[in-house]
């Protein structure tokens, strides 16, 4: 059995999504169950009225505080320990839990995350990273998306080796493309962060192919998109704005008229299909990459939907030991790193 911790009162709508998204994931999966943290009387009622079906796998634990979604991370942090949140984050700490599920504020998540489960070794900062759909039907991962507003080059070779290693469980490929987001492909573009991020990654023995541009995101030529956490932020909002306004703008168009509404039936295959393939949704659940522990955010404004594609990626992450893997990715890479530094050294000693 997988059990999954989920805070059930985070995000904007709290048990009116995360419920009726736990009846659903349990009801798809047999060999999973949940410790849901909450107020006890609103969760248990709510747990009747959707769940009742799967009552025997969701557990109850009471809590009395949560964490607002406006809320300064270190005052929930410091203030909130007996909050939903953190609670739940408890619970893979303490074993009881695999992964833990959110759709709660996100600086307050990684914090008290961090705090309680630390990072793993060889990890200076947790990185958020997510699969986006790409235009091969599959999905590519990009990191960071705002964990970190700066960074250091050693930090985003971190990150690579840490998505390399998430690609490699989740996608089934031994050994990922890796991708230096920049402004052009050429080694000697970008700002002095990406320029010294470059070496440090073509000399790391990660499948590293260079320089990589906006739109190869959702080309398919690259498995994981390495950059720091302000640019891949910036990155993630922009794209789900075009997904909205692409979304918005289908629907006023289709709308017009009687004629548009004709041609939109016989679209109706089509536009179905690219709904499905654009849909936020299916790619909610970003994950923090570096803690001695899963944990996955959802989108605070999702509905119930996308908040079971978080409950899948947690899922996903456990199946495939993930954290596993990539405590021991992190190791071989540390031990190459000071095998190469020795063997540099070496040299550099025999010359003189």
């Amino acid at each position: 059995m997988i059990t999954i911790a989920v805070d059930a009162m985070g995000g904007d709508f709290g048990l009116e999504v995360t419920v009726p998204a736990a009846a659903y994931f349990l009801n798809n999966h047999p060999n999973v169950q949940l410790i849901m943290v909450g107020d006890q009387e609103q969760l248990s009622a709510a747990v009747k009225v959707h769940a009742a079906h799967v009552l025997d796998r969701v557990t109850i634990e009471h809590s009395t505080e949560v964490v607002l979604m406006d809320e300064a991370p270190q005052i929930a942090l410091k203030n909130k320990k007996n909050s939903s949140m953190r609670l739940a984050i408890n619970l893979v700490k303490e074993g009881r839990a695999q992964a833990i599920v959110s759709a709660g504020n996100t600086g307050a998540l990684m914090a008290t995350a961090r705090f309680v489960l630390k990072t793993l070794t060889g990890v200076d900062r947790p990185a958020i990273a997510k699969f986006m759909p790409n235009a091969q039907q599959g999905v590519t991962c990009v990191l960071d998306l705002g964990a970190n507003v700066d960074n250091t080059p050693e930090q985003l070779l971190q990150f690579a080796i840490m998505g390399s290693e998430l690609a490699s469980a989740v996608l089934n490929k031994p050994e990922p493309k890796i991708g230096l987001l920049n402004i052009g492909e050429e080694e000697i573009k970008g700002n002095e962060l990406t320029k010294n991020t470059y070496p440090l990654l073509k000399a790391s023995g990660l499948n590293f192919v260079g320089n990589v541009e906006g739109n190869d995101i959702f080309k398919g030529n690259v498995d994981v998109v390495v950059t720091d956490g302000f640019v891949g932020n910036v990155a993630l909002k922009s794209v789900e704005g075009i997904a909205k306004m692409i979304s918005e703008t289908l629907k006023a168009e289709f709308t017009r008229s009687l004629f548009t509404r004709l041609c939109a039936l016989v679209s109706l295959p089509v536009l179905n299909a690219l709904k499905k393939r654009v849909d936020t949704r299916r790619y909610n659940g970003a994950i923090f990459l570096g803690l001695k522990g899963i944990v996955i955010k959802s989108h605070g404004g999702t509905d119930s939907v996308g908040f079971g594609f978080a409950l899948q990626e947690a899922y996903e992450e456990v199946k495939n030991n993930v954290i596993e893997r990539m405590e021991q990715g992190m190791i071989t890479q540390m031990n190459k790193l000071n095998a190469s530094a020795v063997s540099q050294n070496t040299t550099l000693e025999d010359k003189e």
